[in-house]
C-alpha cells in the first residue's frame, strides 16, 4: 500500500489461514469437536517484542496469553527479529511450520532500510507436535526476483491439485515504471526449497499491496471456493475457484465504516462447528490493536458486522500481525501443557548473596547486578525427564535450557533427545547448607549437584562445607 513509505505501521501484514471441506486435516479445521484456537503473533518493536508469542482462546473472541505473556520462540538468524508469522499444518497433521518475516526494526534495521534493502529471507521453524520446534532457519524467497528489495508477510496454502503449498509474500520491486510492494508466489513441499518466484498480485498504478490472506470455503457457502482479504488501500475481498486462477473483486468493508485509513492486516478465523467467520482487523489509525468483524459469508461484504462493545478481549499483550489455528483436542492439550503461565524466577547464591545465576554468551555463571536482566530469569518447568523433577528454561531464549555437558553448564537448545532431557533435569531438594534454601541434584548423575566454582556453574560431587554453600540457592522472583 502506498502509505507504507510514510507510515511505518503499514508493515503489519495479515497471514494466511485456510479451510478445506475435504477430509484432510488442515490449519483451518473448524470441526465441531475442535476445542479452541491458537494465535501466533508478535507484540511490538524492539528485539524482545519482535519474536514469536502464543495466545489461546476457547471461543475465538476472548484470548489468554500463554507462557505468562513471554515469547515462545526467538530468532537467532538473519536480522534476529521476526514479524508477521503464519502457521502451516501439513494435510495429514504430521508436521507444522511457522514462517515469518525476517525483520527487526530499531534493533538492526530502520524502516527505510527494510523497505529498500531488507532481508530477502523468511524465517522458518519446523515441528512434528506443535510444541517442540527446530532451530530457526532462513529461506531465501526474494533473492531471485530482479531488484527485489525485501520479503514480507509470508503466507502458505495447501494446493490439493498439485499436492504442494503455494507460498506467497510481499516484495518491494521496481516494475513497469512503479516501485512498490507486490505479492509474489512460489511452490514448495518442504519450506526448504522453492520454485522460481512469480508475480501473483499487482494493483494498478502506484497502489501497493502487502496484506493478503486466503481461505478455502466449505461446500455450499458463497459462490467461490477461495476468498481472500487484502489490505490494499481498503480491506478488499476477492473470490476465485483456483488459488492461482482469476480472482473477482467482491467489494470492500468501507460500507460498514471500516476503510483502509482506519484498519489493515486482515486475519481470518473460522468458528468451530459452524459456518461463521471472524475477520480480525488491526485498528492501526487509533493504535487499538485487533478487532473481529463477523460474517456468515466471507464473499459478501454486506454480511460483515462490527462487534458489540465488550464482546471480545485480546488479552494482556498487544497482538501484532499473526495467524490463528483451530486446535484439535490433542494439539490443545500439548500446547497448554508446554506453555503454562509459569512465573519467571531467579536463583540467588547462598554464599554470594549479591550474585544470581545468569547466562552470558550461553555460558552459565553467577553475577552481580543482574536484577533487571532477563539473562538471570528462568521458568522452572516440569522436568524434561522423570517425575517430581524440574528443568530451567530461559525467559529471553525460550526453548533453551540449563544443561550440563562434561559436568560444565551451558544454556542449550532443546533438541528433543532423551540425552538432552536427562542432562537438563534436576531434583529440587533442601539446601545442602541451609534447609530453608534449595539445592539441585542431577537427574542422571545423582551423586552430583549444581554448584558454582570461580563463579561458573559446575556439576560436582559435594563433599565439603564450601561445596555445600556453593551448591545452595534461593529460588526468588
Amino acid at each position: 500500500m502506498a502509505r507504507v513509505l510514510t507510515r511505518v505501521a503499514a508493515i503489519l501484514v495479515a497471514v494466511g489461514l485456510f479451510f478445506t471441506s475435504q477430509s484432510l486435516i488442515t490449519p483451518q479445521r473448524a470441526a465441531a469437536a475442535d476445542p479452541g484456537y491458537l494465535m501466533v503473533h508478535f507484540t511490538g518493536e524492539g528485539s524482545t517484542n519482535q519474536q514469536m508469542y502464543l495466545s489461546h482462546s476457547t471461543d475465538g473472541l476472548h484470548w489468554n496469553d500463554l507462557n505468562g505473556g513471554g515469547m515462545v520462540l526467538r530468532s537467532t538468524v538473519g536480522t534476529k527479529g521476526v514479524r508477521d508469522p503464519a502457521f502451516v499444518r501439513s494435510p495429514d497433521g504430521s508436521k507444522y511450520w511457522i514462517i515469518a518475516t525476517d525483520l527487526c526494526i530499531s534493533c538492526g534495521q530502520t524502516w527505510s532500510q527494510s523497505i529498500n534493502d531488507g532481508s530477502r529471507n523468511l524465517v522458518v521453524w519446523e515441528s512434528t507436535d506443535l510444541v517442540t520446534w527446530s532451530q530457526p532457519r532462513l529461506l531465501n524467497v526474494a533473492g531471485a526476483i530482479p531488484d527485489g528489495r525485501n520479503a514480507w508477510a509470508p503466507e502458505a496454502i495447501w494446493d490439493p491439485e498439485n499436492n504442494d503449498y503455494v507460498l506467497y509474500w510481499a516484495t518491494n520491486v521496481p516494475l513497469n515504471g512503479a516501485t512498490k510492494h507486490r505479492i509474489f508466489y512460489a511452490r514448495t513441499s518442504d519450506f526448504r526449497t522453492i520454485t522460481t518466484p512469480q508475480l501473483y498480485i499487482d494493483r494498478p498504478g502506484s497502489q501497493e499491496i502487502i496484506d493478503t490472506q486466503i481461505i478455502e470455503m466449505p461446500s455450499g457457502v458463497g459462490n467461490y471456493r477461495y476468498v481472500r482479504a487484502s489490505g490494499d488501500g481498503q480491506i478488499t475481498l476477492e473470490g476465485s475457484n483456483s488459488i492461482l486462477g482469476t480472482w473477482t473483486n467482491l467489494g470492500n468493508l468501507s460500507g460498514i465504516g471500516l476503510t483502509g485509513s482506519m484498519v489493515e492486516g486482515p486475519m481470518w478465523m473460522k468458528f468451530n462447528g459452524t459456518n461463521k467467520w471472524a475477520l480480525y482487523l488491526d485498528q492501526y489509525a487509533t493504535s487499538g490493536g485487533y478487532m473481529p468483524v463477523v460474517t456468515t459469508d466471507p464473499s459478501n461484504p454486506a454480511t460483515y458486522q462490527k462487534p458489540a462493545s465488550g464482546s471480545y478481549n485480546m488479552g494482556g499483550t498487544k497482538k501484532r500481525h499473526g495467524w490463528i489455528m483451530n486446535l484439535t483436542a490433542a494439539e490443545e492439550s500439548r500446547v497448554l501443557a508446554r506453555w503454562p503461565n509459569t512465573t519467571p524466577n531467579r536463583l540467588q547464591s547462598y554464599n554470594f548473596q549479591d550474585r544470581y545465576v545468569r547466562h552470558t554468551n550461553f555460558d552459565m555463571r553467577i553475577d552481580q547486578k543482574v536484577s533487571t536482566s532477563e539473562d538471570s530469569q528462568f521458568r522452572m518447568r516440569t522436568g524434561l525427564a522423570g517425575t517430581g523433577t524440574v528443568s530451567f528454561e530461559s525467559v529471553n531464549f525460550p526453548g533453551y535450557f540449563l544443561r550440563h555437558s562434561a559436568f560444565d553448564f551451558q544454556l542449550a537448545y532443546n533438541d528433543g533427545t532423551t540425552q538432552f532431557a536427562a542432562d537438563a533435569t534436576f531434583r529440587q531438594v533442601a539446601g545442602l547448607a541451609d534447609s530453608s534454601w534449595s539445592s539441585f541434584q542431577s537427574y542422571n548423575h545423582p551423586d552430583r549437584y549444581i554448584r558454582h566454582y570461580a563463579y561458573y556453574l559446575k556439576l560436582d560431587p559435594i563433599t565439603t562445607a564450601t561445596a555445600r554453600s556453593d551448591a545452595t540457592f534461593r529460588v526468588t522472583n
